[in-house]
């Protein structure tokens, strides 16, 4: 048998959360598995095409019950609509590209969580880091 890591599936994953298992959900967090750093509004109408009679304020729904569980991260780059992507629990970064608002996974900067080390703590236990890198994209360096 294979000791091997094994990814839960969306039903095991919402379920481990402690949240009640719905079509809507499912739907939600497969579209999150396929368009990382997604508007809401991405999400819902990619959830549309399997779940005709969705609405908004569902998707909007699941994503705050999955926020809230830890399944989901919501990014709010500054100036930028909120994004959601699957928790990975690798407390990586971002880029984001200043031109067109492109969004990619960065490793941390340096070592472990909470991969930077700030010059003066104030007494906090730091668990985690978030930084964003602004700049531009290859595509947006390359127009005039």
């Amino acid at each position: 048998m294979s000791t091997a890591h094994r990814t839960p599936t969306t039903t095991e994953a919402i379920r481990g959360a402690g949240l009640r298992v719905t079509q809507s959900r499912r739907a939600v967090i497969d579209a999150l598995g396929e368009r990382p750093h997604a508007r809401a509004e991405e999400i819902y109408r990619s959830v549309l095409e399997s779940i005709p009679n969705t609405s908004l304020q569902s998707v909007y729904n699941a994503l705050g019950d999955f926020v809230r569980a830890g399944l989901v991260r919501r990014i709010e780059p500054a100036g930028h609509p909120g994004l959601f992507e699957l928790q990975s629990g690798d407390n990586h970064h971002h880029l984001v590209c200043t031109a067109c608002g492109s969004v990619h996974d960065v490793a941390c900067a340096v070592g472990e969580a909470p991969c930077l080390t700030p010059s003066d703590d104030h007494g906090f236990a730091l668990h985690a880091a978030e930084v964003t890198f602004w700049g531009l994209c290859p595509d947006c360096s390359r127009e005039p």
